[in-house]
């Protein structure tokens, strides 16, 4: 077809061939993508052969993976927690102690290991939901936002985009009523500001880029009390910038706050404004179905983490119906049990066979536009997600021809790497037009599982 271009492109500054490409709809071969400014500049199909000059993405290129949810130092949690038995609760105090050692130089290396982890495994952006703000006991860095900072730069040196989700995290719990929170523990005192004014205070001090967003978080109802809920909802509102919450993630949190309010932690967040269409709850799991048609609603999307659900033996969130009500969904690695978006997409309609004995609920192109466009726009990037002309230029190539992806018809590509592939067959990431990953290999981070090991053991010592 003709080449399609971006009316206010410049000059191409790269050219890349690809043998496959998921255009939303359907795999199309033979695809020539150019690059300006970082951004795709053109398109056209039924280009045979690379021309001169061009890179060649052999394999079923994707628009880039969109991480929605990411607390980047549970990496280091990877292995250890899978030692004997516990919930929720009992895995949170061996999170706890990982969080005590960790330094905003520690914490720079880790979360570049991480992102560049991130990378290999096709994400080309995450949303880090950050509430690791201060020294152990509570203390002001020099700098307020030295951890913020040192996650911003960790994404810049591993070259993924990164939304900081800072978050507010202000008590320990709900109290016997709901002017009385529970204090913050001497774990969680170097997660709070004291008050949501001196959060939305430090949080205006952190600056944004091409490669970096700045959006807000509420850690959670038991987190933030309930009459500091407008603050960080009305500071995302004035930059008209992402605001997620974890929401319902487990039952004793949904218990305690119906005690002490009267209402759902669904409710509750409405009835502060906290839920809107630039709000993302994560995780969503133990929603009553007035829940559901209130997030719904009110355009509230839903990340879902299911590899961490399930590590944690949380529950099985109700994607479909919160999807039916008209919360867009996306997807999250959230403690990195594992990092690997395939994994999340498939496991979404998997985990939903289960409870429900019935196949079919996502097609692979709703699973792919969930790790892509939707989770993009979730991160406060509605452009990026797809391979247009004027989209960011971030991409990933599949490899088709692995163990587990050889095999399916061309036509087939997409439910090859949804339901068969892994973050192992990425062989390309490309982010603003720079190839990140080539053929498997890191070009920023030489040796990533040196650099993970490493970071990791820092924290075990």
């Amino acid at each position: 077809m003709p080449l399609t271009t971006h009316p206010t492109a410049g000059p191409v500054t790269e050219t890349y061939w690809l043998s496959q490409a998921w255009l939303g709809t359907h795999a199309e071969p033979d695809v020539l993508l150019e690059v300006a400014g970082g951004r795709i500049a053109g398109v056209r199909t039924g280009v045979t052969t690379p021309p001169p000059g061009a890179t060649a993405l052999r394999g079923l290129t994707l628009p880039g993976l969109a991480n929605t949810h990411s607390h980047a130092f549970h990496r280091a949690l990877r292995s250890t927690v899978q030692v004997g038995s516990g919930t929720f609760w009992t895995w949170r105090e061996t999170m706890y102690r990982i969080a005590s050692r960790l330094t905003p130089d520690t914490y720079y290396d880790l979360a570049r290991a991480v992102y560049a982890e991130m990378a290999l495994a096709g994400i080309t952006a995450v949303g880090e939901f950050h509430y690791l703000h201060h020294a152990p006991g509570g203390t002001p860095y020099d700098n307020p936002n030295a951890m913020g900072e040192a996650l911003i730069a960790a994404a810049r040196s591993a070259g993924i985009r990164i939304t900081l989700l800072d978050t507010a995290y202000l008590s320990a719990g709900f109290g016997p009523r709901p002017s009385a929170p529970l204090e913050p523990d001497p774990h969680q005192r170097r997660f709070s500001d004291g008050t949501a004014e001196a959060w939305a205070e430090r949080a205006s001090l952190l600056k944004g880029d091409d490669h970096t967003l700045i959006g807000a978080a509420v850690h959670s109802v038991r987190a933030v009390p309930a009459d500091q809920l407008a603050t960080v909802a009305a500071w995302a509102e004035e930059r008209q910038a992402p605001l997620h919450v974890h929401l319902s993630e487990q039952t004793a949190e949904n218990e305690a706050c119906l005690a002490v309010h009267g209402r759902t932690p669904a409710r509750l967040l409405a009835d502060h404004g906290v839920l809107g269409p630039r709000t993302t709850g994560v995780h969503n799991t133990h929603l009553t179905p007035e829940d559901i048609a209130l997030v719904g609603s009110h355009g509230t999307g839903t990340c879902m983490c299911p590899t961490t659900e399930r590590d944690l033996a949380d529950g099985i969130g109700p994607a479909a119906a919160l999807q039916d009500a008209g919360s867009p969904l996306s997807l999250g690695s959230d403690s990195h049990a594992v990092i690997d978006l395939f994994e999340e997409a498939r496991a979404m309609e998997l985990n939903e066979r289960l409870r429900t004995r019935a196949r079919g609920h996502w097609t692979a192109a709703a699973l792919l536009r969930a790790a892509t466009a939707d989770g993009h726009a979730a991160l406060g990037r509605p452009d990026a997600g797809v391979l247009e002309p004027g989209a960011p230029a971030d991409l990933v190539t599949v490899a088709m021809d692995s163990v587990r992806t050889a095999g399916p018809v061309p036509r087939l590509a997409a439910e090859a790497a949804v339901f068969a592939a892994s973050a192992a067959d990425v062989r390309h990431t490309v982010v603003a037009g720079r190839h990140l990953v080539r053929d498997g290999r890191h070009t920023l981070v030489p040796d990533v599982p040196r650099a993970l090991a490493e970071a990791v053991a820092a924290l075990h010592r």
